[in-house]
């Protein structure tokens, strides 16, 4: 089975899918490399990416037959995937290209960031479609349009944008928040900018204010610190986040931290206002269901606890 899985995959190198498009010709949009030639209603569709791509599809109720799971930190949405029977591929990193092959898909998805080389595979495999949106709601349409189910798609956001609604006008106006992710070897701080990953565009729209340090009107990235530079985060409150797709929370690292001095100094630690919240809502963000999640930190952390 495996040699003659191997031979199918050099055929494929050597070869395009398509000489012409006999579904859906998509000839611009967010993703890498238009025209796609979509399939007119997908069957048998693989997501690359267990964030945005594995996360939306769910959500649009698309036929997702395989996924990379291994090592997802997000547990609501692998036992979704797993009770929609997707197979689990592997590591996002490096995920099997047999099982790819094997699970015939007719729709290949997933993240720009993943490369020009894993689109040149993935697209002798099956038409494909590397989203290149950094917005999550973009993302979402893009999605939508590629995979024909557009039709009635702003009306998936109308009860959230309610919500966001409702959330900005309970928001203090007068509290600074701050929010750091912990990892092994550094601290990192995700804006509150232009087209910011997804939690923090929605803390944005929802109205939190963030520190002068973790503001910007470009697009600047993510600050990376080392202890000394966490004194840049002196909001009224703390979020910070653990773990996730790295060891920082059974490492050790966690505790260190904690303990550390120049941690205790920070004016939310100090006034018993820093609160972990969940590594699998804010760094594997896959839709409504985790903007949602943020929203519920929001009013937790933020609004319950001014």
């Amino acid at each position: 089975m495996r040699v003659v899985v191997l031979v199918f995959i050099s055929m494929l190198l050597s070869s395009p899918v398509f000489a012409q498009c006999d579904g859906r010709l998509i000839e611009d949009g967010a993703f890498l490399h238009p025209p796609l030639c979509a399939p007119k209603e997908p069957k048998r569709i693989v997501a690359l990416v267990p964030t945005f791509s594995l996360g939306i599809a769910l959500e649009l109720g698309l036929p997702v037959v395989g996924a990379p799971l291994f090592g997802m930190s997000d547990e609501d949405l692998k036992s979704r995937a797993e009770a929609a029977g997707v197979v689990d591929l592997g590591s996002f990193m490096e995920p099997s290209i047999e099982k790819i092959v094997a699970l015939q898909p007719d729709l290949i998805i997933g993240s720009d960031f993943l490369g020009e080389e894993a689109y040149q595979m993935a697209s002798r495999l099956a038409p494909t479609a590397l989203l290149t949106g950094a917005n999550w709601k973009e993302f979402y349409r893009t999605l939508a349009n590629i995979t024909g189910v557009a039709d009635g798609m702003e009306g998936r956001f109308t009860e959230y944008e309610k919500r966001v609604a409702s959330v900005r006008e309970r928001v203090p106006k007068d509290v600074r928040v701050s929010v750091v992710r912990i990892t092994p070897w550094e601290f990192q701080v995700y804006l509150d900018e232009p087209d910011a990953w997804a939690p923090f565009d929605v803390l944005r729209k929802a109205g939190v204010s963030r520190t002068d340090f973790e503001t910007s009107e470009t697009k600047v990235g993510t600050k990376r610190l080392d202890f000394e530079g966490l004194a840049g985060l002196d909001g009224d409150i703390l979020l910070y986040i653990v773990g996730g797709s790295n060891d920082s929370a059974t490492s050790g690292r966690h505790e260190a931290v904690l303990a550390n001095p120049l941690w205790k100094m920070l004016p939310a630690v100090k006034a018993g206002r820093a609160y972990r919240v969940d590594a699998a809502t804010w760094m594997e963000f896959s839709g409504l269901a985790s903007a949602n999640k943020v929203l519920d930190d929001i009013e937790t952390y933020i609004i319950s606890r001014p």
